[in-house]
């Protein structure tokens, strides 16, 4: 019987067919897509907390191999929706789901099943793509309760393979990609070689003050926080970034809590989110942050277009 082909391996002197196509990273709250992605891609594209609802928007990553190219797209977490905001993250994973050539479902192995994970195979009925499911945090599990996780899974849903991996330390993240790289159809790169990603520089700014607030806020609070960039300079001659952002939230106890006593929080947000930036962008950074109150802002549409206008626009 004759191996398939590799196609993280280097081509032989006469190639077949090249293959490019794109994939969704599915999954509830917390199943680590995020940390898959930039695994997959070998840098940070996604901010990455252990707060649910993390990811509220899709997060583009394209990786090129010998053979072909996977353009993977991380969406937010399937869940029910309580806020204009996350209804609007919903919706951004049904649309993805429609787009793409195949789906790939992260499920936290470590979690037991339950009535969301049936409605997220539902979900996945109605896309009528290939997909691929992903039991991820392998490394969090013994591997003998994948067994029953599995049968669950195969009796719900045709899934075209099953790859238990650790997005966290990388276990069976190539064999996924190859599997990935398989479903795909055939055809030229989607983007050029050089091409990474599709998020502006500002929305990754932003992202990443996000992030240092997930980190340092007490559990209740991130659900109401986002962080708009109101100015951003890139570098001049003097290598200094200057950013001047604003954190969001919905009522002013929560304000006090960002802030901190003294401005105590706010400093150790800046602090932290500043050196992230330096290390991202590979430069000096300037940051400004303030704390407003916005009542009910994850409901105002207005409010939701113009958070999604400036995090996306340079």
């Amino acid at each position: 019987m004759t191996e398939p082909a590799d196609p993280l391996a280097p081509p032989p002197s006469s190639p077949g067919p090249r293959r490019a196509g794109t994939v969704a990273l599915l999954g509830r709250p917390n199943a680590g897509k995020s940390t898959l992605l930039n695994r997959i891609i070998g840098q940070k594209l996604a901010i990455v907390s252990n707060k649910p609802q993390t990811t509220r928007t899709r997060v583009v990553g394209v990786k090129n191999y010998p053979t072909g190219q996977l353009v993977f797209v991380d969406t937010p977490g399937l869940h029910k929706p309580t806020h204009r905001m996350n209804a609007r993250m919903v919706d951004i994973s049904r649309e993805v789901m429609q787009e793409v050539d195949v789906l790939g479902l992260l499920v936290d192995a470590s979690v037991r099943t339950g009535p969301g994970d049936r409605y997220v195979v539902e979900m996945l009925r109605a896309a009528e793509r290939p997909a691929v499911l992903v039991l991820n945090k392998l490394d969090a599990i013994a591997k003998s309760a994948l067994l029953p996780l599995i049968e669950f899974y195969r009796q719900a849903f045709p899934f075209v393979d099953f790859v238990p991996v650790s997005a966290k330390d990388g276990t069976n993240v190539e064999v996924l990609e190859r599997i990935f790289l398989a479903h795909v159809p055939e055809g030229e790169p989607l983007y050029p070689e050089e091409h990474l990603t599709d998020q502006t520089e500002r929305f990754l700014a932003a992202e990443l003050v996000r992030e240092q607030v997930l980190v340092k806020l007490r559990d209740e609070l991130p659900f109401s926080t986002t962080v708009v960039v109101e100015q951003f300079n890139e570098a001049g001659a003097d290598g200094l970034m200057k950013l001047y952002c604003s954190i969001l939230v919905e009522r002013e106890t929560q304000k006090r809590i960002v802030v901190g006593h003294g401005g105590s929080m706010i400093k150790q947000i800046g602090t932290a989110a500043r050196l992230e930036l330096e290390r991202h962008f590979g430069t000096r950074v300037f940051l400004d942050l303030h704390v407003k109150v916005k009542t009910e802002w994850r409901n105002d549409d207005r409010l939701l277009d113009e958070i999604q206008r400036q995090n996306r626009s340079s």
